[in-house]
């Protein structure tokens, strides 16, 4: 004889207990494939945005930031990744990170401060095309203004120091400083780098107020010590020069470290950007007079809030968005609501 079993399933000379054992198999099997299935879905619904950051460069200024992203995705409830960081700033190093990176995971959001304005651009565009959005934080690709349709303005937003307003303001420190005459010379790092052209800019346009202040302006690839051995170059070739102003973090300490090797100290005025510990340290000493601190905590807690924002409330982003900077000087170098803007090592 024949049964008609549940699903269609004929079951041939079976017993009463078969038959039963079969039934309560098929409906615990629906059962459990039901119960993955929400699973599933509540991992979809419970998801956090992934963000992945890419830093320019291996440096107390970026590693003060992912400090910042690290406690911000916490605060905002997102994902981070922090990339390997380069070693050198090279176009080529952080692409290959980069798409070593995207090959491990599955990201929505591309937070990265690109090595340089233009290179970058395909490779960013590209990975944006495939669905990853993009932040640019610190620097910048194409001029940065992402508000006009280009070529470059694919990103949701750039987050950064007001880079030229700083170097404008520094000029406007030194020149004092020199009673307004006098040889400046200026180490740069790279000529396509968005934040350092930016500031010497700022500083050019400055000092464009001050007829009798001569500058003298000279590019050290992002080296600290090439940063020194041209400045000790400049120095004799020049020895006129009164005042230096170091751009970054690596032609700061390299041209101050010049300028004490041959016991100029006070002799020549300085000026700084970035607040690593060595270069408050030289404030203390008296070595140098001024240091431009950027905020890298406040740059990152202002793009996961941002990204937060997009992911959770679907909020447009401003195409634009400029972190504060401060002064260190002698007088404030040991003022605790200062001092909290010093890089961490």
């Amino acid at each position: 004889m024949y049964i008609i079993g549940f699903y269609g399933i004929i079951i041939n000379i079976m017993t009463k207990v078969q038959f039963l054992i079969l039934i309560l198999t098929l409906t615990l099997s629906s059962s459990i494939y039901s119960k993955a299935q929400s699973d599933i879905e509540e991992v979809k619904t419970d998801n956090k945005p992934n963000i992945l950051f890419v830093p320019g460069i291996n440096d107390s200024f970026y590693t003060t930031m992912e400090r910042g992203l690290r406690t911000a995705a916490e605060k905002y409830n997102v994902n981070i990744t922090i990339s390997e960081y380069p070693q050198v700033w090279s176009d080529e190093e952080q692409i290959a990170i980069l798409k070593k990176t995207l090959s491990l995971n599955k990201y929505d959001l591309l937070i990265i401060s690109p090595t340089f304005t233009e290179s970058i651009i395909s490779s960013l565009r590209e990975i944006h095309n495939n669905g990853i959005e993009i932040m640019t934080l610190d620097t910048f690709i194409g001029d940065g203004d992402y508000s006009v349709p280009s070529e470059f303005s694919f990103p949701l937003t750039h987050i950064g120091t007001d880079n030229f307003l700083g170097g404008f303001n520094i000029a406007e420190e030194m020149a004092l400083m020199l009673d307004e005459k006098g040889i400046i010379y200026v180490i740069n790092t790279i000529g396509d780098t968005s934040s350092v052209m930016a500031r010497e800019s700022g500083f050019r346009a400055g000092m464009s107020h001050y007829p009798n202040i001569e500058l003298i302006v000279e590019y050290c690839q992002n080296n600290q010590e090439l940063a020194r051995e041209m400045t000790l170059a400049a120095l004799q070739e020049n020895p006129d020069i009164s005042g230096i102003f170091g751009v970054n973090v690596f032609c700061a300490q390299g041209s101050y470290e010049a300028v004490v090797n041959v016991g100029l100290t006070g002799t020549i005025r300085i000026a700084s950007w970035d607040a690593t510990e060595s270069l408050i340290k030289a404030i203390k000493d008296g070595q140098i007079d001024l240091v431009l601190a950027q905020k890298p905590v406040e740059m990152a807690e202002l793009a996961i809030e941002w990204a937060s924002k997009y992911f959770y409330s679907n909020v447009d982003i401003p195409k634009k968005v400029l972190s504060g900077f401060e002064f260190f000087t002698a007088e404030n170098v040991d003022d605790p609501n200062i001092q909290k803007y010093i890089y961490w090592e």
